[in-house]
């Protein structure tokens, strides 16, 4: 596999990165969203390079397998800084719900998760179809609580409740999430809510899912929150009274209701899933070596798909790798 590198010397001009350069994109890559990288120099006149600890990889490669039919699927080697599968992993799709974990990241690196959120009418989410924590307005929560909320049953007025608590608004959370993603480095990402419901200005891409998702891992109580099956939450309603609700993941893997890929570990994950996104998940794997895994598939056709094409990308390409790794002892 290709190892891809940025560096900055002294009085040279930077080097692209090759994986961030794609020419598909409507607003390519601007160094000087990556210049916050370089806070500093070493006696030696050099910085780390931006994308020294990540997986990278070129705009134009693109992994041939007849068994994924989604439109992007990825896999990334957390361990070796690799990617060992992609495709259509810098086309520009539709998130769903996958967008929360950019706000789940917000709310755990910028927020108080003991802070009692008061729920406002932002929280009423009336589309149809879309999946709800059942908080109300007047609900007093802390937002540790709503994270839970926001990703095991996927609710949106959890969102919606996160971003008015964390910003005064939807549009303001929305422009500290575009701000995230640029910092990150996902150039092909935009987004116009907390939650993932459609919009034709709400987009990201599989290779910016993985930047987003491998931040978010840095945390434990993002680590913590994705790896709960079930969470009981106790909170208050506007009149004091005491509320009790038990939230539960939909990650068939684990659920049950789909069979963990054979010598991996799920990690925990987030699903997403509209009419124009598709069938989407994002999620981190562990083999028996304790190498972790990101796998992203995005808008596969139907919830099936969605679980056969990640099962094919994650046993496949992560098998494949451990053989690899285990010939060059």
């Amino acid at each position: 596999m290709k190892k891809f590198f940025l560096i900055l010397a002294a009085g040279v001009s930077a080097a692209w990165i090759s994986g961030c350069a794609d020419r598909n994109l409507e607003q390519p890559y601007q160094w000087s969203q990556r210049a916050s990288a370089f806070e500093s120099l070493d006696a030696g006149g050099t910085a780390e390079g931006f994308a020294a600890d990540l997986c990278v990889i070129p705009a134009d490669e693109s992994w041939d397998d007849p068994m994924v039919n989604a439109e992007a699927a990825a896999v990334f080697d957390l361990s070796d800084k690799d990617v060992i599968f992609g495709k259509n992993a810098f086309r520009r799709l539709y998130p769903a719900s996958t967008t929360k974990v950019m706000t789940a990241l917000l709310a755990i690196k910028y927020g108080n998760l003991d802070d009692v959120v008061t729920v406002t009418e932002d929280a009423v989410i009336t589309e149809s179809g879309a999946t709800l924590a059942h908080i109300e307005p007047g609900d007093q929560i802390t937002l540790g609580q709503l994270l839970y909320g926001l990703m095991l049953p996927s609710g949106n007025d959890a969102g919606a409740a996160i971003a008015v608590h964390m910003a005064g608004s939807i549009e303001k959370f929305a422009d500290m999430m575009n701000e995230e993603a640029r910092s990150l480095g996902a150039t092909g990402t935009h987004f116009v809510n907390p939650h993932g419901l459609n919009d034709p200005e709400h987009y990201t891409t599989a290779y910016d899912l993985y930047l987003i998702f491998n931040e978010a891992l840095k945390q434990p109580y993002f680590r913590q929150v994705i790896g709960t099956t079930a969470y009981t939450a106790q909170y208050t309603d506007a009149d004091g009274n005491p509320v009790t609700q038990t939230w539960k993941g939909g990650n068939w893997y684990m659920t049950g209701e789909r069979e963990t890929p054979e010598g991996l570990t799920v990690l925990g994950g987030k699903t997403g899933t509209t009419n124009a996104a598709g069938y989407c998940l994002i999620m981190a794997v562990q083999d028996e070596a304790q190498k972790e895994y990101v796998s992203v598939v995005m808008k596969a056709g139907s919830r099936p798909d969605l679980y056969a094409n990640m099962t094919q990308i994650t046993v496949s390409y992560t098998h494949l790798r451990a053989h690899e790794t285990a010939a060059n002892l």
